[in-house]
């Protein structure tokens, strides 16, 4: 058991920054929506529209390892199993 949790705990660690750094590396807080600049083929105005995509930011991150690395603390309270020789 204690194995397996430090397993899952490292996987979820490097899952995290994997997605993190995949979806951009976003150093802010996560966002739902993102701003998009529009052109007005008419007048030539800019505009800003809001696309929905989820960008993951710091606090997903630092959620995900500390998921982790409660994981990895909790797994220390198991023991190793210990094996008796009977002679």
């Amino acid at each position: 058991m204690k194995r397996r949790l430090q397993i899952l705990a490292l996987l979820l660690a490097v899952t995290a920054v994997l997605v993190w750094l995949a979806t951009g590396a976003n150093r802010g807080w996560t966002k739902t929506s993102v701003p998009v600049k529009t052109l007005d083929e008419v007048t030539g105005i800019e505009a800003i529209a809001y696309r929905q995509q989820f960008v993951p930011g710091v606090d997903f991150l630092g959620l995900a390892l500390l998921g982790a690395g409660v994981l990895a603390g909790v797994s220390l309270f198991f023991r190793k199993k210990t094996t008796t020789n009977p002679s």
